[in-house]
Order: C-alpha cells, then sequence, then structure tokens
C-alpha cells in the first residue's frame, strides 16, 4: 500500500505536463511598487498541489518579466516571494499583459492591460465590499440565543447581498462569455431542475428529476476544460466526487456506469482525460464504503488494461495491476481463496475445511495497537452470536513468531481457529485478500463466498441480522409460484 501511495504522489506530479501551443508564448510585464532587487516565482495550482513555474529577478524599481516561448496552461496562477504567495491572477486566452499595482494593497490598486485580468479583480473588490455589508448579519444569523423570528430581517437582508452577488456574476457571464472569469462563475452556477411531469396516470414522476439532474449536472461545468484544474479550490475532483457520491446508490455497477459517463465526457481534452481518471483511481483504490473497490478494478482493466493511459501512466501501470489483482481475488460476491496455515501446534488448518453457515476472516498484528482494541471486541461477539449465527472465526496473525500468537490468543480469549500468517502452503495471504492495514475482517457464506468485508466489529450483529432477512425475504420470493405470461 505505501508503494501504490508513493506512485500517486509521482503521478500527481507527472500530471502537471502541459498541452500547450508553442505558438505565441506568454509575457507577463509586472510593476509592484515596494519591490526591488529580489526574486518572484511564478507559481499555479494542480488539483490539491502547487507548483513553481518560472522565476524572475524584480529590478530596484519593482519590474519584472515573465516570458516563454511556449504558452501555459489556462487556470489561476500566483506570484511567490519570501516563500509566501502574494496574490492571484489569471492566465486565460491572452498571455501578453502588463500588471502594475502597489505593495500596500496589491487588489485595489491593481491596473492590468488584460481585460480578464480587469474583471477577475473588479470581482475581488466587489467581493470585499459585500462581504462587509454580510459581516454584521451573518453575527446575527449565527447567534444561538436567537429565536429563528429574531434572525428573520437579517436573515432577508443577507439574502438581498447574495442577490447581487449572482446578478453581478450573471452579467459577467452575459457580457463577457469567452473570458476565463465567465466561464468560473458560469461554473459556480447551480443548474435549474424543472418540475416533475405527471405520468399517463395523473400521478407525479417520482424519478424525473434525478434522473434530470443526472443528465444536466454538468451543463455549466465543462469537464473538457483542464483551466478547472489549476483553481486555488480543487473543484474539478470536488465536482466528480459530488456527481458519483451524492446522485447515484453506493452501489459498484451504479457507480462504474457514473464514473465512466464522467471520463468519456473528460476525454475530449487528454489532460482532463487522465486527470479524471487519476482522481478516480485514487478515490476507489481503498474506498470508504464496502464493496466499491470493485469500481478501482474496472477503473484498471479499461483504462490501464487496454493502454488506453499509456500515454502518461507506463510507470504507474505494474503497481496499479498489483493492487487489482489483490482486490480481484477478494471482491464481494467473490468465492474467496482458501488459505491453509499453521496453528499454534504446528498442525496444517485449512479455511476451506469449516463447515459453518459464516466463516468471518480475521487478519490482525499481535503488536497492533487497534488489533488490541478490536479483538476483545470481536471475541465476546463470538462467545454471544456463535450458535445464533453459526458462526466460526479463522483468524490470520500478521507476525512471524510462534510465541507472540500463542501469548495473545491467550491474553484475548480467542476460542477460534488461529493460524500464523508467514507459516503458510498458499502463498502469502496478503495476495489474496487485500488487508493494507490491521485488523482487517470478512465475512464468507459456506460456499466462501465473500458477502462482506472490512466490516466495523461492533456492526457484526446488526450485518448478520439484516443479512439474514435478505436470505429469507430471497427464498420467499423464489417460492412464490411465477404467474404464466399471458398469450
Amino acid at each position: 500500500m505505501k508503494r501504490i501511495m508513493r506512485y500517486l504522489a509521482f503521478v500527481c506530479f507527472l500530471l502537471t505536463s502541459a498541452y500547450c501551443s508553442a505558438q505565441t508564448g506568454y509575457n507577463f510585464k509586472f510593476k509592484v511598487s515596494g519591490w526591488k532587487d529580489t526574486t518572484v516565482y511564478l507559481g499555479h495550482y494542480y488539483g490539491e498541489s502547487h507548483y513553481i513555474k518560472d522565476t524572475a529577478h524584480v529590478s530596484a524599481s519593482g519590474e519584472f518579466v515573465f516570458d516563454n516561448k511556449k504558452a501555459l496552461d489556462q487556470g489561476v496562477y500566483f506570484l511567490v516571494l519570501n516563500k509566501s504567495k502574494i496574490f492571484e491572477f489569471l492566465v486565460g486566452s491572452n498571455q501578453r499583459f502588463t500588471m502594475d499595482t502597489k505593495e500596500e494593497d496589491y487588489i485595489k490598486n491593481m491596473k492590468t492591460s488584460d481585460p480578464d485580468n480587469k474583471l477577475f479583480f473588479e470581482n475581488m473588490l466587489f467581493n470585499m465590499e459585500r462581504h462587509k455589508e454580510a459581516e454584521p448579519l451573518l453575527k446575527v444569523l449565527q447567534d444561538s440565543t436567537l429565536t429563528e423570528d429574531q434572525k428573520k430581517d437579517a436573515r432577508a437582508d443577507f439574502n438581498k447581498i447574495n442577490d447581487k452577488v449572482m446578478a453581478y456574476q450573471a452579467e459577467i457571464i452575459a457580457k463577457h462569455p469567452k473570458t476565463l472569469t465567465a466561464t468560473i462563475f458560469k461554473s459556480n452556477t447551480a443548474v435549474k431542475i424543472p418540475d416533475a411531469p405527471k405520468k399517463a396516470d395523473g400521478s407525479i414522476d417520482s424519478t424525473f428529476q434525478l434522473r434530470w439532474y443526472r443528465e444536466h449536472f454538468f451543463d455549466n461545468f465543462d469537464l473538457s476544460n483542464d483551466a478547472f484544474i489549476r483553481m486555488p479550490r480543487p473543484v474539478y475532483r470536488e465536482k466528480l466526487k459530488e456527481y458519483t457520491t451524492k446522485l447515484f446508490v453506493p452501489q459498484a455497477d451504479s457507480v462504474v456506469k457514473a464514473v465512466d459517463k464522467v471520463i468519456a465526457l473528460a476525454k475530449k481534452n487528454k489532460e482532463t482525460y487522465k486527470y479524471s481518471v487519476f482522481v478516480f483511481i485514487q478515490e476507489y483504490q481503498q474506498p470508504e464504503i464496502m464493496g466499491l473497490d470493485a469500481v478501482f478494478v474496472h477503473l484498471y482493466d479499461k483504462y490501464f488494461a487496454t493502454g488506453e493511459m499509456d500515454y502518461w501512466a507506463t510507470s504507474l501501470k505494474k503497481t496499479l495491476k498489483e493492487h487489482a489483482e489483490r482486490l480481484r481475488k477478494s471482491m464481494i460476491g467473490k468465492v474467496g481463496p482458501n488459505l491453509i496455515m499453521q496453528d499454534a501446534n504446528f498442525k496444517p488448518r485449512s479455511m476451506y475445511d469449516i463447515k459453518n453457515k459464516y466463516t468471518i476472516l480475521y487478519i490482525f498484528d499481535p503488536d497492533c495497537g487497534h488489533c488490541k482494541v478490536e479483538t476483545p471486541k470481536l471475541a465476546d461477539f463470538y462467545k454471544q452470536n456463535k450458535a445464533k449465527f453459526d458462526i466460526e472465526v479463522y483468524a490470520v496473525s500478521t507476525d512471524t513468531s510462534m510465541a507472540k500468537m500463542r501469548e495473545y490468543i491467550k491474553k484475548m480469549d480467542m476460542k477460534w481457529i488461529t493460524v500464523n500468517g508467514p507459516r503458510t502452503y498458499v502463498g502469502p495471504h496478503s495476495d489474496l485478500y487485500d488487508s493494507p492495514t490491521t485488523p482487517t475482517l470478512y465475512v464468507l457464506d459456506d460456499k466462501k463466498k465473500i458477502i462482506a468485508k472490512k466490516v466495523p466489529v461492533e456492526s457484526l450483529a446488526e450485518f448478520f441480522t439484516n443479512y439474514e432477512k435478505f436470505l429469507k425475504a430471497r427464498a420467499a420470493n423464489q417460492a412464490k409460484p411465477k404467474t404464466p405470461a399471458k398469450t
């Protein structure tokens, strides 16, 4: 797991490679009154990271120039002086302009020849004024001693200020649609969801608005515009996460469809194509929700194994493959591989020999602090529910020491099957069951099919109760006589 994280960090650096025109280049002439005889850096954002792109020397009069034959990727850039970020500005389609300001207030004193940046800085000044107006109102709205009725006027006035901001941005979008400033404003504009229509029987189509919103979610956010990757906030990543986590059921099949749709929209631009795939690879390599690791396997199979991402990710491919194959063997719905290892008496114990209805595979480390908290919980659960749910535990110690394992068994009162992972007859357990941290817990049924993974011990009773209800409901449904088809 550490290795894949190191690779992903390396890839985050690789992702900053530019796909830009070499025809015009950039030329930014700055003058900052109050600066002299120093070095200033040109930086930019990329997702959650910051990078330095260029360096310039500041003259005695505060003048400096950033110049290169290659154009920059569009987005929000910033100046860095003495290791501090000074102020931001836009790099859009026009990459030859001047900026003149003063040290005492960079924003208020800014003069620029670039129309896009003029809009950008005017908006900052406008927002500063609106913030001053809203500040006393926010104090009222956040006062827990006041009733909602007492906050009524403050809320109305605050909404008026918000309306001013929205109207201001709408005007910029209408009058200057091709600027990066307008593009940013538009990306923050919510799509208006229409009312649900009535069906033929007169009832309201309850799923219409969700389906419509899914279809139009990116109407104001162009997924093929890589400028959104270079923003002060990781808006591109946030937008992808909002779409996949809030508009779809957290089940692998549903999420895979959502992910593929997003990537298809991003594919028009090589930079957004690789970035969207990278975002999802990070998101689903160790997902919080059970079963969504299948999305990672899908991503590897479709975008890496096929060679689609070879134009940037060849060094990462091997590591992703190893992780995907490990996940593939231990995904929910798969028959879990057998484990055969030595117990405390050096006797081989096969997990497949367990004939109980359910098997809990528990992977632990005797020296793991979290294991020392979770193992007693599992021991209590086992004592109370072994007969009720017909459960057996197959616990795998990851430490090579038999002495440590024996001591741990005794101390934790482990009445189940415990084996030493390194003393294996079938290869490393970590190659068969994804377990980057300890403890890791899997639940298998009587056919050794994996039905749950990484369930918190305190949630096991609830899981088994609900799963038993599911099995009964499924059996009852299958027992119902089928209605013959009409001829």
